[in-house]
């Protein structure tokens, strides 16, 4: 009997928060990943087919011996099949984005079916998994199809590049362009490579390809010996071991930790009427607890998987040249504390979900912009909108969308006006009232993502809004109340006190750039950039949300000024017929 049809005193309790819930079965994918990835590593690096094979077989058993998923198997072979069938027969610069459109389109379609047909808002936690195939699908395939959104409309670019001349591509698109298609069986490998088919990371063809020809495990010409990766008798593959038992077991850590603090802070909680009657502080607190545990079953999937990947090798990401050792992140896709302890809105999005990341900024963000502009409300637009969608379509998930970009907003403001405050005039070191300045905004920052991201996990728009309601939407005036601010003249007052304030350090920056300029080498300005100053989305939020808003205004205007400048070629007289109906008029 498969694990899929256990009963619910042999499963661990599921909180269908996300696309891929915790269960026991799941776990268990997770970890079985781990001695199958050493027996991968381990077959002949020449016999690329056993690779393969062997990959799709552990991928097929855990969709259809440990869930039973036969219906999971289509969807996955429908999305794969469609998307090699586009790259290999539509030409032109369409072709990747008719595969994009044919991806996007089955899984919301999918999504659609999940949320409306099986309704799990209704049960966000429950002890007893479903036995339903119906039900299993909704539950475990979304996350394997957003990662392989991810995975396939990338390979469509990639093969689109490959198309083009190597002069009309940046770097990035060059290294992963891919001059022709790959074989059925190295294209399946990469569909259903076992270690994250479930929950990600993703990544593109040319690092699974590099990776199966163990091109990826060329030491650079000259690297010292002592510095080369130690691996087993003839294989190219390092060593693994320890980095992987160490994200495995840190892993489980944070998976133990959830299951203990979700006992305590849960949907459950902040719904109860009993939530209603304690203090505002301790609703603020509870709310924030809530985030945290929800966060750690992510911390644990994404690090245990990034631990199978990591034996497998894959996850190798060449030698640090500073230190000398071998790095493993190439599929990082969380930094735990880079999130808890962020100061700003940009460090706490950039460390979670990095791939995704990456998918937003290089495949729709900057495939969006025409060749020889820069980005602009356009291709900030079209990355919000697709990672709305690639999430999902409960309000939930709209809710937090757009409260987060309007925070993108409030916390550039403050970094750029109210920041340089509690640093030198120079901009290098911090003043005596810095501490203060980063306490702050370290907890805003944290209480005002805890309740932009609760109908993340809430998903239903009446019970998003019953929990802000209950913290009397603390974060929404608070946004509202700091836009309203930078909107008046406060914002001009601060700009010149700020310009009063570093006068003289700018004349001085403003001699020592003439300077170099009369020796002939390049001027650097002393100040420290903004950390804001790539307006690039993260997880598809607006980096500046109102310059993209006055760029699409002053688009517009453009666009009404050239018609009508056209009109006015069409409807106003030369000077010559002028001319003659003046004459005409005398005569």
């Amino acid at each position: 009997m498969s694990i899929g049809k256990l009963t619910s005193t042999q499963l661990s309790s599921t909180l269908v928060l996300s696309p891929v819930p915790l269960s026991m079965n799941l776990i268990t994918s997770f970890l079985l990943s781990y001695p199958l990835a050493g027996v991968l590593k381990r077959l002949p690096d020449a016999k690329q087919y056993k690779k393969n094979l062997f990959i799709i077989a552990v991928s097929i058993f855990y969709l259809v011996g440990l869930f039973d998923l036969w219906s999971g198997v289509r969807t996955l072979l429908i999305s794969s099949a469609g998307a090699y069938l586009i790259a290999s027969y539509v030409q032109g610069p369409l072709m990747p984005w008719i595969g994009f459109v044919f991806l996007m389109g089955h899984m919301s379609a999918n999504q659609l079916n999940r949320q409306f047909w099986n309704a799990p808002g209704k049960i966000d936690i429950t002890g007893r998994p479903s036995t339903s195939s119906v039900q299993l699908v909704s539950k475990y395939v979304p996350g394997a199809q957003m990662v392989l959104v991810m995975k396939l409309s990338a390979f469509c670019w990639n093969v689109h590049d490959g198309r083009l001349p190597s002069k009309d591509l940046v770097q990035f698109q060059r290294e992963r362009a891919l001059l022709q298609l790959p074989a059925l069986l190295d294209f399946t490998g990469y569909v259903l490579f076992f270690p994250s088919l479930f929950a990600g990371p993703s990544f593109d063809y040319i690092d699974y390809r590099s990776w199966i020809e163990t091109s990826m495990f060329e030491v650079p010409s000259g690297t010292d010996q002592s510095s080369r990766p130690k691996t087993w008798k003839q294989r190219k593959i390092p060593r693994s071991g320890r980095p992987a038992a160490r994200k495995a077991a840190m892993g489980l850590v944070w998976i133990f930790l959830y299951l203990k603090f979700s006992s305590w802070y849960n949907t459950e909680t902040v719904l109860s009427d009993s939530f209603s009657t304690y203090g505002v502080f301790r609703r603020v607190w509870i709310l924030q607890m809530l985030g945290f545990s929800t966060r750690l079953k992510y911390y644990g999937v994404w690090y245990l998987t990034e631990g199978a990947c990591i034996l497998s090798g894959m996850g190798y990401k060449g030698i640090d040249p500073k230190t000398g050792r071998i790095q493993w992140n190439r599929l990082q896709n969380v930094n735990p504390w880079g999130i808890e302890t962020a100061q700003n809105t940009r460090a706490y999005l950039e460390n979670w979900n990095m791939n995704t990341n990456n998918w937003l900024r290089n495949y729709v963000y900057l495939r969006v912009t025409p060749k020889g502009r820069k980005p602009g409300f356009r291709a900030s637009l079209a990355t919000f909108v697709t990672s709305a969608f690639w999430h999902g379509f409960y309000p939930g998930y709209y809710l937090s969308f757009l409260l987060a970009a309007f925070l993108q907003t409030v916390a550039k403001n403050f970094r750029r006006h109210i920041r340089p405050f509690f640093l030198t005039p120079d901009g290098q070191r911090p003043t005596t009232n810095k501490t203060y300045y980063d306490i702050l905004s370290y907890l805003t920052t944290q209480l005002a993502f805890c309740f932009t991201t609760a109908p993340f996990v809430l998903l239903n728009l009446n019970d998003s809004l019953l929990v802000w309601s209950r913290v009397y939407f603390y974060a929404v005036f608070g946004t509202a109340i700091s836009m309203a601010v930078f909107a008046s003249p406060v914002k001009p007052y601060l700009i010149q006190k700020l310009r009063e304030r570093n006068e003289p350090a700018d004349e001085k920056d403003a001699m020592m750039n003439a300077k170099r300029s009369a020796e002939g080498t390049r001027s650097t300005n002393k100040v420290k950039p903004d950390a804001f100053g790539e307006n690039h989305p993260i997880i598809g939020l607006p980096g500046d949300p109102g310059a993209d808003v006055d760029e699409a205004v002053r688009g517009i205007k453009e666009e009404v000024e050239v018609i009508r400048g056209r009109r006015r070629i069409v409807e106003e007289p030369t000077a010559d017929m002028m001319a003659a109906v003046v004459g005409k008029k005398i005569s």
